[in-house]
């Protein structure tokens, strides 16, 4: 199983999820988070003042799959998220030991 990871920006949400849910994805984790890569940030007017915005909101996308649909939901994921501008985000995939389902208790595949 496979642990991907997906950093995009907050209004590319419903393509994303409407994506992963077109490939079958039953389950996933929305965070809010705020950080920067290469843009470092950007400028923004208030009330006539100038001034830098360091952290750049994003959204994180966590899902659990089986190792065979890994490429799928990255593919996914990538194609929903991409505007082709700088910011658009990053996804990583890791390897997941366990997994249980807490109500059932069932564990592995089963439990995704």
């Amino acid at each position: 199983m496979k642990l991907i990871t997906a950093i995009v920006k907050p209004h590319r949400l419903d393509e994303v999820k409407t994506a992963l849910q077109d490939i079958g994805v039953h389950g996933l984790t929305v965070t809010e988070a705020s950080g920067y890569g290469r843009q470092r940030g950007h400028t923004e007017v208030y009330r006539g003042a100038e001034y830098q915005v360091d952290l750049v909101p994003k959204i994180r996308i966590e899902v659990v799959v089986e190792d065979a649909d890994a490429d799928a939901v990255i593919e996914g994921i990538v194609k929903a998220a991409k505007t082709g501008k700088i910011g658009d985000g990053k996804v990583w995939a890791v390897p997941v030991e366990t997994v249980v389902r807490v109500r059932t208790g069932e564990r592995g595949p089963d439990a995704l």
